[in-house]
């Protein structure tokens, strides 16, 4: 197994995910780069949120390591990690807002947890996190009140609330239509340019890998292992690996299909 890169955000090494002796992948090894935005890409089934949940602790790996900075994470006991996980923001899928909460409230919650702030300045620092994303204004709407796009703009900003320095989203867009999707796109590239923040994106939707990731991981349902690393544009166009074409042109097929 190779070493960490010392230069890597995140590395991942040699990393098998599994649930008793199912095995769901096996012998995963990439690198996430600062201010990367780094899809984990693959069919339905395939482990990509189990990915994810790995990475941020709330999974134990059957082997490997996943490292920060070069520091072994997965070495780490329960208090040893925190240090690491203060540096995370995570959105779930469908934003996972407190309903009986307004999106102020909402961004104020992990604020007022994990701070010492007034609640004058925790108001203002939630209303700011929320200009950032385009719902200024929207600070007392409960999210029944706004459409899906914004409850996940909302989710992202309550994941920004504590200005991590790597952020974890899972399916952002799943469920938006495509202007919403192209939206939130544009928002996450936005974001990482403004505020050079690290991006690690579980989708399947081509647009959006296409549109916004620099680097990424397949996941292969039928080897259970990954099928190619790095740039989707240059997957699409120079794999070896078939699964992986076919993942990332399945578009183009059927396009070509309506116009003959």
């Amino acid at each position: 197994m190779s070493e960490p890169d010392p230069n890597a955000k995140i590395s991942v090494r040699g990393l098998t995910m599994a649930y008793g002796s199912f095995v769901v992948m096996e012998d995963l090894s990439f690198d996430v780069m600062e201010k990367d935005i780094f899809v984990i890409m693959g069919g339905s089934g395939c482990g990509k949120s189990t990915l994810m949940r790995h990475m941020i602790g709330l999974k134990e790996p059957a082997k490997g390591e996943i490292y920060y900075e070069g520091e072994d994470f997965t070495a780490k006991d329960a208090a040893g990690r925190l240090s690491f996980i203060r540096k995370f923001g995570v959105m779930y899928q469908s934003g996972a807002l407190w309903s009986s909460m307004t999106l102020s409230e909402n961004i104020a919650m992990p604020l007022e947890e994990h701070t010492d702030l007034s609640a004058g300045e925790i108001r203002d620092l939630a209303a700011y996190k929320l200009a950032l994303v385009g719902l200024s204004g929207y600070e007392d709407y409960y999210p029944a009140q706004v459409s899906g796009g914004m409850n996940k703009r909302a989710g992202i900003a309550r994941a920004m609330a504590l200005d991590p320095e790597i952020l974890f989203l899972d399916e952002p867009g799943a469920g938006l239509d495509p202007l919403s999707s192209r939206r939130l796109d544009e928002l996450i590239l936005r974001l990482r340019d403004s505020l050079g923040s690290t991006f690690v994106i579980v989708t399947h939707e081509l647009a959006s890998i296409f549109a916004i990731a620099n680097n990424s991981i397949f996941l292969d349902t039928d080897t259970r292992k990954q099928g190619g690393t790095g740039d989707p544009k240059e997957l699409r166009d120079q794999s070896d690996n078939e699964a992986v074409r076919v993942f990332l042109n399945r578009g183009e097929s059927s396009g070509k299909e309506k116009e003959s």
